[in-house]
């Protein structure tokens, strides 16, 4: 039967003869069926293993492999070779990979721009910041803004991991760092300020170490310039557990210059830390800047820690 004439969405697909391309028709039905199912691909191929897709995802290890097979089975292919690091993605299938990426990312900016016109400062949000300040400054930030938004519920995410709100699904990051990604933008109402500090009373010849995702910030780099490695005792990957081991008379530590100043068990121990200072942003995707709901919330967030600024930048006036 001919299909000229028909709308668009009654004409079947057809091959170059003119009959049904099968081929053509499993394929998009395989992708529309197992849309949720590139996430899963997606994180094995980024994470290389199937243990750190289900701890990026929240899932379980059989949960990944299930959704890995029902989508290979669907395609019609196999997309994985497992090796001895773990799950490859053969080069000539690298392609699929890339697509999935873009996939994910129009996904998520669409969520994002819909989470972003909800009425103002009502609702939920998520914000995303590291363990010191979840733990030493968003309690009170949070406070301010329950003050003026009531009807605003916040889940606060507490990682020190590389900024990625795609990641966390967070609207708002509130972060000390140099310079924020090309992807996001934010606001810079205050900065905060690095002192090494140890035990009252200490030395002082010993040094602790700083690991993981503030191993990389600008006072490890100075720590790694300015002590002989001989003289690191002990890392750790956040500030709160160095401040602790400092106070138990370890070692120096470089920690944010209001988390040792506060603590009555520490002493700044002298040295000048570079950079002495890091601006703090209050950052979200760079498509969602102008959205209402989103600038008002940065507003607000922003106004919090600009009244904070003295105490994050150091009791002492670091500059």
């Amino acid at each position: 039967m001919s299909q000229r004439g028909l709308p668009a969405r009654f004409q079947r697909e057809t091959g170059p003869s003119g009959y049904t391309d099968n081929a053509n028709v499993t394929e998009r039905k395989a992708m529309r069926d197992n849309w949720d199912d590139l996430r899963y691909v997606l994180a094995v191929a980024e994470e290389g293993s199937v243990s750190g897709a289900a701890r990026r995802l929240g899932v379980n290890h059989a949960t990944v492999l299930r959704r890995i097979a029902a989508f290979e089975a669907a395609a019609e292919l196999s997309l994985f070779e497992k090796g001895p690091q773990g799950y490859d993605v053969p080069p000539d299938l690298g392609r699929i990979i890339a697509a999935t990426r873009e996939v994910e990312e129009a996904v998520q900016s669409v969520r994002r721009m819909v989470q972003g016109v909800r009425a103002p400062l009502s609702g939920e949000v998520r914000v995303t910041s590291t363990d010191t300040f979840c733990l030493y400054v968003m309690p009170e930030v949070l406070g301010h803004l329950r003050r003026t938004a009531p009807d605003l519920r916040v889940e606060l995410l507490c990682s020190n991991a590389h900024l990625d709100l795609a990641r966390t699904h967070a609207e708002i990051a509130v972060r000390p760092t140099p310079r924020l990604p090309d992807d996001l933008s934010g606001d810079c109402p205050a900065r905060l300020g690095f002192a090494a500090f140890r035990a009252v009373g200490a030395e002082g010849r010993d040094w602790l170490g700083m690991s993981g995702p503030i191993g990389r910030a600008g006072p490890a780099r100075w720590l790694a310039a300015h002590v002989d490695p001989a003289r690191l005792i002990a890392v750790a990957d956040s500030f709160p557990v160095l401040r602790e081991m400092a106070a138990g008379g370890l070692g120096t530590a470089i920690l944010p210059a209001f988390l040792g100043d506060e603590d009555p068990r520490l002493e700044r121990a002298g040295e000048e830390v570079e950079p002495a200072s890091v601006p703090i942003w209050v950052a979200s995707h760079a498509d969602l800047a102008t959205v209402p709901r989103i600038a008002e919330l940065r507003r607000a967030l922003s106004d919090a820690l600009a009244a904070m600024a003295p105490r994050l930048q150091g009791a002492q006036g670091v500059t």
